[in-house]
């Protein structure tokens, strides 16, 4: 039998070994908040029959070859998302809380891929382990474009969230504004776009490809852990503040005093850490970004530290 890489004209690499089952994702959202689903968007879908967290359980002598879910989109991220049954459609404001929604998928662990549209705007944003990790709108990628999503969501735009596989989204997350020189290393985990179509690398080994091109030959390199993106400031002001701490604030950071055990018992590591953050002079971006945090986890504790005297009013 002919080697199946041998007639898609891949470049060699290594013997591959099965990669790991996924997890299954939940069908429908918690209490309700999806009963009827809705299509939305204005851009050429089209759903496979299954999705590419199925695909990848195959043989890995049967290289999975993606198809693109958007038709010719213009950010690098999006060219590349591939084809997949939407978990969640039809979600609009004010009818879902789209900070709880993201809250949600962070709770569960959740793979895939957000898109917002809105007439002929569209936002995707990456999620990975519940984290959105990268992001990319017309103009923009990153933060800035994780801030136009919600912009758009504001607006009216539809939401769907379509789920990948633990593979595909670290894959993925490399995925931002620039292509970098391809060096296949053993190790290598990211995406090589070529004139030709693009390949799909974990550890030094193809699990997929897709007809999805660049002009020119580039990659994409996945960080060994993708980082959180931080809303920027313009929509997340709090977090990129500075806060003072009140006496009683600063007696909760110290293991000598009775209300330092209070503290330490009510709000955890987390709030012991960020209350020493606060001491020294980080804002909560900063240090979610430093200990690899999602806002929504930090937000609740800074409100609560203020209302308990532990935070001086600004």
């Amino acid at each position: 039998m002919t080697d199946p890489r041998q007639r898609r004209n891949l470049p060699p690499r290594p013997n591959q070994q099965p990669p790991r089952a996924e997890e299954h994702l939940p069908e429908n959202l918690a209490d309700g908040l999806l009963e009827s689903p809705i299509w939305i968007g204005d851009e050429e879908q089209v759903v496979p029959d299954t999705s590419p967290s199925e695909a990848l359980d195959e043989p890995v002598d049967l290289i999975d070859e993606l198809r693109p879910m958007y038709a010719s989109p213009a950010p690098f991220l999006a060219r590349f998302l591939p084809q997949s049954a939407p978990t969640y459609q039809g979600l609009k404001a004010p009818y879902c809380d789209l900070h709880a929604f993201l809250k949600y998928l962070h709770e569960i662990a959740w793979h895939g891929y957000i898109h917002a549209s809105l007439g002929d705007q569209s936002a995707y944003v990456l999620v990975f382990e519940g984290r959105t990790v990268a992001a990319a709108a017309a103009s923009a990628t990153g933060e800035q474009a994780l801030g136009e999503m919600l912009n758009l969501y504001e607006q009216g735009a539809g939401i769907s969230a379509h789920p990948l596989s633990h593979t595909l989204a670290h894959v993925l997350s490399g995925v931002g504004s620039r292509a970098w020189k391809f060096n296949l290393t053993e190790d290598f985990t990211g995406l090589h776009a070529r004139p030709s179509g693009a390949i799909f690398y974990a550890r030094g080994e193809i699990v997929a490809t897709m007809p999805a091109t660049l002009p020119y030959e580039g990659a994409f390199p996945a960080p060994l852990r993708p980082q959180t993106l931080i809303l920027p400031r313009s929509l997340a002001g709090w977090a990129h503040h500075t806060y003072s701490p009140t006496l009683r604030g600063r007696d909760a950071v110290n293991p000598i005093t009775d209300i330092h055990l209070a503290f330490k018992a009510k709000y955890g590591p987390l709030g012991i850490g960020l209350m020493k953050a606060i001491l020294q002079n980080l804002t909560p971006a900063e240090y979610a970004m430093r200990e690899d945090l999602a806002l929504h986890e930090i937000e609740p504790l800074l409100q609560d530290f203020s209302k308990t005297g532990y935070l001086r009013d600004e």
